[in-house]
């Protein structure tokens, strides 16, 4: 799980992130779902304003070797993943819980429960929560080297110019 590593370790920690694990936890709870074992991810995308751009992740399965991941994206009512795309990764979304404003290549959709949304790769995509809302993402294994953010002060992913590229 060296991918589940990285990614906590560009994870929101401290009193804002338990607070929202708090509240993520009661939502999901709410609607009388179980999440997977894995710590969950609180991300804010280095950005410092995850009450606007951030979500939760919760993964199930992230197997290279046998190319697929498996998670689950939480956001909170007008939370926005930020718009980003994937070299190499293809994936499809699923509404479980909730609605989002989904941008993709260009277009927007606003996206219900039982929807789903393939997202070929290097193409744009973002989400945003029309209240709380819960996403299910089945795709190709999950590399964080593979993203690349349109805005430029995400501090992580392909395009990320803080640290050397291999």
């Amino acid at each position: 799980m060296e991918e589940l590593d990285k990614a906590l370790g560009i994870s929101l920690v401290g009193p804002e992130a338990d607070r929202a694990l708090a509240d993520f936890r009661r939502q999901i709870e709410s609607w009388g779902l179980v999440m997977p074992p894995a710590e969950p991810l609180v991300l804010d995308f280095g950005l410092g304003r995850f009450e606007q751009v951030g979500l939760i992740e919760c993964w199930i399965a992230n197997e290279v070797e046998a190319g697929y991941c498996g998670k689950y994206l939480f956001v909170f009512d007008g939370q926005t993943c930020p718009s980003h795309r994937h070299r190499r990764k293809h994936e499809t979304f699923y509404i479980v819980k909730g609605r989002v404003r989904m941008m993709y290549d260009g277009s927007r959709r606003e996206m219900m429960p039982g929807d789903v949304l393939p997202v070929e790769r290097w193409k744009e995509h973002s989400f945003t929560g029309i209240g709380p809302a819960l996403l299910l993402e089945c795709s190709m294994p999950c590399m964080i080297d593979d993203n690349y953010f349109d805005d430029p002060a995400i501090p992580i992913g392909g395009n990320y110019k803080g640290r050397n590229q291999t």
